[in-house]
């Protein structure tokens, strides 16, 4: 058997174990460290190349940004920052059409500004969105898929895990990647807020109980809240977000500083707002050690089975077969997001990262493709998996904080699907256009 097929066989037994229920990171290993031994017939080769991407894969200095990032979204978190967002939002939005719908997906925009999580975000949305929403005559369903599909904004408006995860696979800039995707983002909340809007004059049913009194009731509108209240309540939010990209996108801080300003900035604001005791400390400092520990470890792995390919030949390998088969770069980025889509349905975004970008990176590179403008491509395909069934995690972790009986996971995921119509749109609109992605690098 010729180590070209061998390596194709070793991806689709890495997919199995996966499927099967195998961590990723020790399936990147397992498979990494049986591919090449099988191909050099070597021993020896597999341990020393372990040791070497144990030490290499993780020794950087670019590396503390993914500790310092986590450690700002956590602090962020515990703060009611959200809240306060929220509240500001529905007060500006409540006349406008769907207004708590458009208020969830602006509060979100803009929370995710600060924490890079998805889940941080749909969490966090559930508890202070999904019953006011219920309050006001929204459909349970309706919120929550609502906050389940605004949420993935967190993982491409900057700063965001997935580009940082991606930057390192693809040996790109992260603070490139911040950049190319500020425009998408801002493009993807345009495209839902619109989306709300057009869906609650085309199909109010599937929006509201009883749509005349949401009517009635948004026309008579609400307690105003005054401007200084308003400003009080964002202020802080808006502080660190100017201070974080603000001193990342001018240069005057590095990704890594830009982090570390950004959780002592998220540090302070915890502690003025008195939200901040020692033990919910200690809980953030521990979810922070075991995400960031968690995420290096998968690098570590990810690294070591793109040394695998690479020794098998796969990526020119399957470069050429790109190549051969007329596909021009249009052509492949459609063919490898269709994949991701696909993937998405069975597997968690990161576990695709991982497998994926080592694979396509180098193949988008060779064919003349921007690395930054594809690796907005790879989140937008990665981030709609986070809708679509079976996995779907946004929408379980939305159902599970939900705790509602009365609201199924099934009527969540019909709820995000127009969600999920913008998402292919706006991935469609940045693959025919990259300066959407590129235009500020």
């Amino acid at each position: 058997m010729t180590s070209l097929a061998l390596g194709f066989l070793l991806i689709g037994l890495l997919v199995l174990l996966v499927i099967l229920g195998m961590q990723i990171a020790y399936a990147l290993f397992g498979v990494g460290f049986l591919g090449i031994w099988l191909i050099r017939d070597s021993l020896d080769l597999s341990l020393r190349m372990l040791e070497l991407t144990a030490y290499s894969g993780i020794s950087d200095y670019l590396f503390a940004t993914i500790p310092l990032f986590v450690l700002m979204g956590l602090l962020v978190s515990v703060s009611n920052v959200g809240r306060d967002t929220f509240e500001v939002a529905e007060a500006l939005l409540r006349r406008v059409l769907c207004g708590l719908g458009v208020a969830t997906v602006a509060a979100n925009t803009i929370f995710a500004a600060v924490t890079g999580v998805s889940i941080a975000s749909a969490a966090v949305f559930t508890r202070i969105a999904v019953p006011e929403m219920e309050r006001h005559g929204y459909r349970a369903s309706f919120a929550s898929g609502t906050v389940a599909g605004s949420s993935v904004l967190g993982m491409l408006i900057p700063p965001s895990l997935l580009l940082i995860i991606y930057g390192v696979l693809a040996e790109v800039s992260i603070g490139g990647m911040f950049i190319a995707g500020i425009i998408p983002g801002l493009l993807l909340a345009g495209g839902f807020v619109v989306m709300l809007m057009a869906l609650t004059l085309i199909a109010p049913g599937f929006v509201f109980t009883d749509p005349q009194a949401a009517r009635a009731r948004r026309l008579e509108g609400g307690t105003d809240m005054g401007a200084r209240e308003m400003a009080a309540k964002l202020l802080p939010i808006v502080l660190l977000v100017i201070l974080v990209l603000g001193g990342l996108y001018s240069g005057f801080f590095t990704p890594t500083e830009a982090g570390g300003v950004g959780a002592f900035g998220a540090l302070m604001l915890a502690l003025a707002r008195r939200s901040l005791d020692r033990r919910k400390l200690w809980q953030v400092m521990k979810q922070t050690g075991v995400i960031s520990v968690s995420i290096l470890l998968l690098l570590v792995a990810a690294s070591y089975y793109s040394r695998m390919l690479s020794i098998a030949g796969l990526p020119n390998a399957i470069a050429d077969l790109v190549t051969d088969s007329g596909f021009g770069p249009i052509g492949f980025i459609l063919f490898y997001a269709g994949i991701v889509l696909l993937m998405g349905m069975i597997l968690d975004s990161t576990s695709i990262l991982l497998i994926m970008v080592p694979i396509a990176a180098p193949i988008a590179s060779g064919m003349g493709i921007d690395l930054s403008h594809f690796g907005i491509i790879t989140v937008i395909a990665v981030e709609i998996g986070l809708l679509t069934p079976p996995f779907g995690i946004s929408v379980f972790t939305v159902h599970n904080t939900l705790n509602d009986p009365n609201t199924s996971v099934e009527a969540i995921f019909l709820a995000t699907l127009p969600f999920i119509a913008v998402m292919l749109g706006v991935l469609l609109l940045v693959t025919w256009v990259p300066s959407i992605a590129t235009a500020f690098l």
